[in-house]
């Protein structure tokens, strides 16, 4: 990677959030923060708890029980609360004493669902003027919102499955769901990643229980057919010329792929890394991907999944716009099998948000 700017760059990795997510923000984190190359990087670690304060932690002991996919917790004792303001260009202020601590060259915000991953921080980012990693405000929302993401892709002839889109107090009837989508079928929220708050649902009974779930969540939440398929999955990485990975396989040990087999589960899921697909059927799950990615006014990053049925139909299932990066994320995974090293990609993810930034800069502000 070429430094653009004087001396070490300061990276402020922002993590946590306030998410149903938050703990998987926090696996990602610590896996990215030790990759960074501690000559390139001085590392400035924004720690966001789940009530939204921001914190600077300490690297040496920003959390607790690391080691626990399901203790893991932000470490904020004796840290200082910290805020950014508009045009701050990457300079962190104390709430309580109002005085600037830290500033920061470029932001990784590793932050999964709302928050973070729904263009909420991202305008927040680029209102105090500073670079950052991922999708910009317009591709973080679209890409998070899975109903305005299926309209998107659907309008611009790419294939997906049946949906329904449904809001409180506004349920439609059990056996009129049926009739439109088949059965079983998928309840999600709308603005929810990780498999958080999904149900399979095979009956009426299981029916209510799954919205229920859902509806904890999001305010609106979506039913999905269900397609029966090999998950394929494939990282994209780039901005207006992005690229795509060798594509990869979730064979599921879970119903399907839950929170538990992504996160807790050591053996909830294999991933077959590449998948074992023809040359041709390679080609066109890349082509797919940079075509969602590009039409879902994506940047920097992304991860596209796929349902692939025996009759190798190529279904999109939804776009990720900031992908987990823990150890056993498929998104690392896939550029690691394409010949890209997990601190390659950071680089490659930090350059491409400074170029980015860079080309924005050179955009007039005033019309005469």
């Amino acid at each position: 990677m070429k430094n653009k700017l004087p001396g070490k760059i300061k990276v402020g990795i922002i993590f946590g959030g306030k998410s149903a997510e938050h703990e998987v923000s926090l696996q990602s984190a610590k896996n990215v923060i030790d990759a960074l190359d501690k000559n390139k990087y001085e590392i400035v670690l924004i720690g966001i708890d789940k009530t939204g304060k921001w914190f600077l932690n300490d690297e040496s002991q920003f959390l607790l029980n690391m080691g626990d996919p399901q203790l893991i917790k932000l470490n904020n004792e004796n840290s200082d609360e910290v805020t950014l303001a508009p045009e701050s260009k990457g300079t962190l202020i104390t709430k309580i004493k109002e005085k600037s601590v830290k500033s920061i060259d470029v932001a990784f915000p590793i932050l999964h669902g709302p928050f973070g991953e729904d263009g909420t921080i991202q305008g927040m980012l680029k209102l105090a003027g500073i670079p950052f990693v991922g999708a910009g405000v317009l591709g973080s929302a679209v890409g998070m919102d899975k109903e305005v993401t299926k309209r998107l892709l659907r309008d611009a002839g790419i294939k997906i499955g049946k949906f329904l889109t449904i809001r409180e107090n506004h349920i439609p009837d059990f056996n009129n769901i049926v009739q439109d989508i088949g059965l079983p079928f998928f309840v999600k929220p709308a603005n929810m990643g990780s498999s958080v708050g999904i149900s399979k649902v095979n009956s009426e009974e299981e029916f209510s229980t799954a919205i229920e779930e859902a509806f904890k969540y999001d305010r609106k939440i979506l039913l999905e057919e269900f397609i029966k398929g090999r998950e394929i999955e494939c990282s994209v990485l780039g901005n207006e010329n992005p690229v795509a990975s060798v594509p990869g396989e979730i064979i599921s040990n879970h119903d399907f792929y839950s929170y538990e087999a992504k996160y807790i589960d050591e053996n909830g899921a294999a991933l077959e890394i590449p998948a074992k697909l023809s040359g041709e059927m390679i080609y066109k799950i890349q082509e797919a991907s940079i075509n969602v990615f590009k039409t879902l006014e994506c940047e920097g990053l992304a991860r596209v999944d796929f349902f692939v049925t025996n009759e190798n139909e190529i279904y999109v299932n939804e776009i990720n716009t900031m992908p987990g990066f823990t150890k056993i994320s498929m998104y690392p995974k896939l550029w690691e099998a394409s010949g890209v090293t997990y601190s390659d990609l950071i680089d490659n993810l930090i350059e491409l948000a400074i170029e980015r930034y860079e080309s924005e800069l050179r955009l007039k502000t005033t019309f005469k």
